[in-house]
């Protein structure tokens, strides 16, 4: 029998999913089956489609209240239900603690932590009134385990996330089902930024074990399974999508004669 994750009929809301990560999820939703509500401050330059069916995009600012009611409000109208949310929106630019603003801190850790938990908070609503529930998938970060240079504020944020998760999946059970995907390194338009060139995407990609970065629908298949009935009992879980992790840098330094390691 051919196990495979099918979303048809669901109703699914990414938030910032209309580019970078955000699009690689909505497509894997899409290609699933769901109908998929993109949200974002701003439409993305190109249309996020499969198939000839593309996603429902609404504006909005996942900082506001106000906003965020209205958005959600605008799904169950439109569809009736809400049955999967995908907490993506974020980011951060680099920013070495000791240089950054306090207002700027402050601004991070507001879309990376407090957002997604407004977000979930308001669908949250929803989904408890509904007979199946639903389920909400965090996006979070290998940044929030383990040091974050430059990107401090945003690695503290994560950790956040996935202590939320853990704690709403206890208080929000039966009906919803709560979990984080912690994602390692993810090729998208903006990469370069990040990891500079084409000589240099190749060499950080070569620190990752599988060789290579993760690609948006790696990250959005994750999510689908999550909030597929294939994870029905797994909730209050933190899913590490990171190819491996990263080799210890004592590999590189050590002067001991043993066998390389594979990769490296």
């Amino acid at each position: 029998m051919a196990i495979e994750v099918n979303l048809s009929g669901s109703v699914v809301l990414v938030t910032g999913g209309v580019r970078g990560v955000g699009a690689g999820i909505s497509r894997v939703f899409l290609e699933a089956g769901a109908t998929v509500v993109a949200c974002a401050r701003r439409p993305g330059e190109a249309s996020v489609e499969v198939d000839g069916r593309g996603i429902d995009f609404l504006p909005c600012d996942v900082r506001d209240p106000d906003s965020v009611r209205e958005l959600i409000a605008a799904v169950v109208a439109k569809y009736g239900r809400l049955d999967t949310v995908v907490n993506n929106a974020g980011g951060a630019p680099f920013a070495l603690a000791a240089e950054a603003s306090a207002n700027f801190h402050a601004k991070i850790v507001q879309l990376n932590l407090l957002a997604p938990l407004l977000v979930s908070q308001i669908a949250n609503e929803v989904m408890q009134r509904q007979e199946t529930g639903g389920s909400i998938v965090m996006i979070s970060s290998v940044s929030g385990h383990r040091p974050s240079p430059g990107t401090a504020a945003y690695g503290a944020a994560k950790a956040g996330v996935d202590s939320l998760v853990s704690s709403l999946a206890v208080e929000w059970a039966p009906k919803v089902r709560m979990n984080s995907v912690i994602c390692g390194m993810v090729e998208t338009e903006s990469s370069h930024l990040h990891y500079g060139d084409e000589e240099g995407l190749a060499a950080v990609s070569r620190t990752v074990p599988l060789g290579r970065m993760a690609a948006p629908e790696d990250i959005g298949r994750t999510a689908a399974f999550l909030a597929s009935p294939l994870a029905s009992y797994i909730s209050g879980s933190a899913l590490l999508v990171h190819g491996g992790g990263e080799k210890p840098a004592f590999l590189e330094a050590s002067t001991a004669e043993v066998p390389a390691v594979s990769g490296s």
